[in-house]
Order: C-alpha cells, then sequence, then structure tokens
C-alpha cells in the first residue's frame, strides 16, 4: 500500500471517529438547570454541609453555595460533568472584572485555577467579593 493511501485512511479514520464522538453527545457541556440542582450536586460530595443562597452565572455553567462562616461552596461545569470545590477567603483571590457583573476569581487548587464569571444582576457578583474578597485587617479589629 502506497504512502499517501494510508495516510489518508488514517486522517478519515481520525475524522469520523472525532464525528462519532460529537454526534453521540461526547463534546457537550454540562449546564445546572436551576438552583436546586446545583445544590443536589454539591451535596453528593460534601453531604454535611448545607447552603443558604445558590447564585449561578449567567451562562449557568457555575453555581457558588454560600455556607455561612466565610466559606463559598462551587460547582462548576468541566465538560459533561460537575466539579465541586468548598473554598474560603484564603483559598481564593476574588476581583472586581472590567465587565459588569463580572468578578475574576484565581484559586491555589492545582486542579482547577478558577476563571472569569459572569452573573445576571450586580448584587451575585459584589457578595461574592464580600466574602470572598480582600478585607482590610485593620478594619476588623477596630471592629472588634
Amino acid at each position: 500500500m502506497s504512502l499517501p493511501v494510508l495516510v489518508a485512511i488514517v486522517v478519515l479514520g481520525i475524522a469520523l471517529s472525532v464525528a462519532a464522538v460529537h454526534f453521540t453527545g461526547g463534546s457537550k457541556t454540562a449546564t445546572l438547570a436551576n438552583a436546586d440542582q446545583a445544590l443536589s450536586r454539591f451535596a453528593e460530595d460534601y453531604p454535611d454541609e448545607m447552603a443558604a443562597i445558590v447564585r449561578l452565572t449567567a451562562d449557568a455553567k457555575t453555581a457558588f453555595l454560600d455556607l455561612g462562616r466565610g466559606r463559598v461552596g462551587i460547582v462548576h461545569s468541566i465538560g459533561d460533568c460537575f466539579l465541586t470545590r468548598m473554598v474560603t477567603a484564603d483559598d481564593a483571590k476574588v476581583s472586581s472584572a472590567n465587565e459588569a457583573n463580572t468578578i475574576q476569581m484565581r484559586l491555589t487548587d492545582f486542579t482547577w485555577n478558577g476563571g472569569r464569571f459572569r452573573f445576571a444582576n450586580a448584587g451575585d457578583a459584589q457578595a461574592l467579593l464580600n466574602v470572598l474578597g480582600p478585607h482590610d485587617a485593620n478594619s476588623a479589629r477596630e471592629a472588634a
């Protein structure tokens, strides 16, 4: 068999394999239908944690759960699965992004470093900045 024919067969085989994975749903990304789905998915990995408030991003790919005591649960879609994390202000650097209703989050976790998250309203973004954002140690001492 000549080399050009062999190369054509290999390329065609790879293309057919990729197409088969795509058309059978292998390339779809998971989204959260509502806050209840985010709560139930988070409860699978952290059954002892109770969330007070759930904040979904505008694209419904990430949910932030207010767990109290300065802790936030995260449910984030990666591919067709969901990743869950529980973070505090020590685990994350959160800042306001240039876009409205958007925050930038960097995590110390090497398996997932965070990202840019856009919310439907500014209140959700500001609430996360309040919980996970930088806090002035002097003002905390003055309040005590």
